[in-house]
């Protein structure tokens, strides 16, 4: 059997390693656009930090150890195009020559690429006029080539999401001046407003300074100064602002890869994205879709897309077994994410209230404030916790957390996760049997407690009424 897999990242070499783990007999063949399989995209603000010391050091595994698995690796090799009816794909390799390469079976990993916003001017310049988008081992070297040779000592991040706030601390790291431009009204967007201020704040005690609810609406060279760049922006009550800086990073999400299989009569969904349904079946014959370029089946909002490494490792590896003849399912995702911001850790699962609205429940939200340990043992500091239910049924619908480096807050943020996954009422969260000594922990957890102030807020005057009226029969 030939199985060929296109993408060399999270969910292409996810699906290849699963097929060689299940059956080593199948020929496994990779094909990369580029020379970097299996490299954490993750992990690349940490390198321009200083704190990964190396490149190399971002691979999940080495070019030995991929191939040590038998898989063959096709690198620097463009697909161009899919033949279904063929089961063949056709592809370019570096020197520009044309083939083709036949399958029996094909797992199509292509990701996403950046989007690039409608800012004047960005089409027009690239890294050498130090200007950059952030997403490739390409476009890392790119960056890491300009902080190089432009020296520069300002720069200005466009996007205040999860990757915009790594490299505002990655830049500072090294020592640079950062501005941090996000058009929505409060940074990390993806938690309610109030948390994310807790994440500006901390941007702004570091150095960094903040502007929301402001767009860049152009970027152009400096008229005298080699290295200078003008951006232009306008505020949310249409005000003009201007800064010169020497590197500008433009990182406002990404969308699906797809221009492979829409082409070859694959279905869109949502945002773009591919189609597939939860066995990564893509309804061409022969063919599966896992990660970033294809739709997110989600637990509670059913149909999305909400590109995860997570997700795409769990997609990949369901694709890489059904496309052996399994009957695997990717169990859906619940959009649980965290990230470090300096000294203060943000994570989230399941829904916020306006996405349970959306999704016809009947959400309330309770925030509530519990120590990471016992206030009796030294350096005890409060996680902000927001805690979302669904007031007909108690059903957990989703948790927010912020709050300080070592508080354990993406573990706790897990513990939620886990109850969604397992659709536990709000109230379920205090029957677990969870961890305690009194230097992590309290004899009831914090995302316990958080819990029973939702049950209090919500739920309490419901149960006193029930008591009441069984004393008075």
């Amino acid at each position: 059997m030939e199985l060929v897999v296109i993408g060399g990242s999270d969910a292409g070499i996810s699906a290849a390693l699963r097929a060689r783990e299940l059956d080593s007999s199948v020929t496994v063949t990779v094909v990369v656009a580029d020379a970097y399989p299996n490299f954490s995209i993750c992990g690349i603000p940490y390198y321009i930090s200083g704190e990964v010391a190396h490149w190399r050091n971002l691979a999940h595994r080495t070019y030995a150890d991929l191939e040590a698995t038998g898989m063959n690796l096709r690198l620097d090799t463009l697909v161009t195009a899919i033949d279904v009816a063929g089961q063949r794909i056709l592809v370019r390799n570096r020197e520009g020559v044309v083939s083709s390469l036949g399958y029996d079976e094909l797992v199509v990993g292509t990701g996403a690429v950046p989007v690039r916003p409608p800012i004047d001017g960005l089409g027009d310049l690239g890294p050498d006029d130090g200007v950059h988008l952030l997403h490739t081992m390409g476009d890392t070297f790119a960056l890491e080539q300009s902080l190089t040779s432009r020296q520069p000592r300002t720069a200005l991040i466009v996007g205040g999401g999860y990757v915009g706030l790594e490299m505002a601390e990655g830049l500072t790291t090294r020592g640079i001046e950062v501005v941090q431009v996000e058009m929505l009204p409060e940074v990390l967007p993806t938690v309610d407003r109030e948390l994310g201020a807790v994440v500006h704040a901390e941007l702004a005690r570091r150095g960094v300074t903040v502007h929301t609810d402001t767009t860049v609406t152009r970027i152009r060279r400096g008229d005298n100064e080699k290295n200078t760049l003008h951006v232009d922006g306008l505020t949310a009550d249409m005000q003009p602002i201007m800064w010169d800086v020497e590197l500008v990073l433009v990182v406002v999400g990404v969308r699906p890869d797809t221009d492979l299989l829409l082409s070859a009569g694959a279905a869109a969904g949502p945002r773009g994205a591919v189609v597939v349904d939860d066995t990564m079946a893509t309804g061409l014959p022969h063919v599966w879709a896992a990660g970033d370029c294809v739709v997110t089946h989600h637990r509670l909002l059913g149909v999305t897309y909400l590109p995860l490494g997570t997700t795409a490792h769990k997609q990949g590896r369901v694709a890489g077994e059904n496309a052996l003849g399994g009957a695997a399912k990717f169990a859906g995702s619940l959009g649980t994410q965290v990230v470090k911001v300096f000294d203060v850790v943000a994570a989230r699962t399941g829904l916020r209230e306006r996405e349970a609205h959306g999704a016809g429940f009947e959400p309330v939200t309770t925030e509530a404030a519990p120590d990471d340990h016992k206030a009796y043992y030294p350096g005890a500091r409060p996680i902000a916790i927001r805690v979302t239910g669904d007031k007909r049924t108690g059903l957990l619908l989703g948790a927010q957390l912020v709050g300080p480096r070592g508080a354990e807050v993406a573990k706790r943020v897990d513990t939620y996760a886990t109850a969604l996954f397992h659709r536990m009422t709000v109230d379920d969260l205090s029957k677990l049997d969870l961890s305690y000594t009194p230097p992590l922990g309290s004899p009831w957890d914090a995302v316990q407690i958080a819990a029973q102030s939702w049950v209090r807020d919500h739920q309490l005057p419901a149960y006193r009424a029930a008591f009441r009226s069984v004393e008075v029969s």
